[in-house]
């Protein structure tokens, strides 16, 4: 198990100004933006804008703070992505606009490389029960927001955006709302 603060991370501006990106974690570590197999981070956007396109990438956003957005995501209908919002996936190597619904937003984002490893995202409230989360793969933990968690009896405050690594199965239960990220290599 591996605890990373998110307030112990640096956010990087983007080139254009329109908000900053914050690395969690990336595999192989040091990799950069072509030669990654996964990436964790956290944006906060600022304004209306284009995507970057991440060729061979798939993706999946999952709105933590704001009002939300409007994913324009070429060959689909425009789709809000909001507080209540299922965590939405699409490609990176297709073009993609995003607009702001109502002032700034904060997003959790997950990219794998399509052939390498594969992911799932998904949200859960820790007071309405328990979660199991089960071996076979690396499992990412982000807090939605303050409170603690249980992870088999080990306790600890957790803050929006705190993030959570295992690589076990093991029961979770606490007091907010976490998204479960799953990253598998595909054989």
């Amino acid at each position: 198990m591996k605890l990373i603060r998110f307030a112990d991370l640096t956010p990087k501006p983007w080139k254009n100004g329109g908000g900053t990106t914050t690395e969690i974690a990336v595999s192989p570590e040091g990799a950069g933006f072509d030669d990654f197999d996964w990436r964790l981070s956290v944006a906060d956007v600022a304004s209306d804008g284009p995507f970057s396109l991440f060729p061979a990438i798939d993706r999946t956003l999952t709105l933590i703070e704001g009002k939300g957005l409007v994913m324009a995501i070429d060959g689909r209908e425009p789709v809000p992505l909001t507080p209540a919002s299922a965590p939405l996936s699409f490609p990176g190597d297709v073009p993609v606009t995003a607009t702001l619904i109502d002032g700034p937003i904060r997003d959790f984002n997950v990219m794998t490389r399509r052939g390498r490893f594969s992911h799932t995202v998904t949200k859960h409230d820790l007071k309405a029960g328990t979660a199991e989360v089960k071996d076979g793969s690396l499992t990412i933990l982000l807090s939605l927001g303050g409170g603690t968690l249980d992870i088999d009896g080990a306790v600890m405050d957790m803050a929006l955006g705190d993030v959570v690594f295992l690589d076990k199965a093991v029961t979770l239960a606490g007091t907010h709302k976490i998204l479960i990220a799953r990253l598998s290599r595909i054989p």
